[in-house]
């Protein structure tokens, strides 16, 4: 099995950021239970202070379609995307790692 990420690029609506970042937080929490789940992280982009990156580690491919398919799914994120313009989600698999040498 490969490890797979979920990231999304998000635009929240002008004046909703903050309910943005309390709603994917709740999302991303609940989401932090599914079996296989891994770190699931929001950033904000620091030239475009309203675009944001989503990243979540996962332990494979079927981890993330089962938790896509579960049926509590499409309301939970339906509480974030009612502050969002712009989302556009992707599915990634790893390729290559690097770190530094101690």
């Amino acid at each position: 099995m490969t490890e797979t990420i979920t990231t999304g690029t998000w635009h929240p609506n002008p004046g909703t950021e903050e309910a943005f970042v309390e709603a994917w937080g709740e999302f991303a929490a609940w989401a932090s239970t599914m079996p296989g789940a891994g770190e699931l992280r929001l950033l904000r982009d620091l030239r475009d202070p309203a675009r944001y990156v989503s990243f979540g580690d996962w332990e494979s491919r079927e981890r993330v379609a089962a938790w896509k398919s579960s049926p509590e799914f499409p309301e939970r994120m339906a509480q974030v995307l009612q502050y969002v313009g712009d989302f556009h989600p992707a599915e990634l698999e790893l390729v290559v790692t690097a770190a530094a040498r101690v």
